[in-house]
């Protein structure tokens, strides 16, 4: 293991896949990996990334964020 601030600090995948667990995985059952998959891929797409309140721009979804701060 690494120090704080490293190339071995892993807190932001661990932070991620928490997030992913608790919203997503522990919520759904699928019948296939593709179904998984999919449903893995939509939620970082349509979610996670654009909608979901972000910590490092203080509150606002990416997407509120840039709109209140466009040029």
């Amino acid at each position: 293991m690494g120090t704080i601030g490293d190339c071995y600090e892993n807190s932001v995948a661990e932070a991620f896949f928490s997030i992913l667990r608790r919203e997503l995985l522990d919520q759904h059952h699928w019948d296939s990996r593709d179904q998984l998959a999919g449903a893995i891929f939509d939620w970082i797409e349509t979610w996670y990334n654009p909608k979901r309140r972000h910590s490092y721009n203080h509150g606002p979804s990416p997407l509120d964020y840039e709109t209140a701060n466009a040029a």
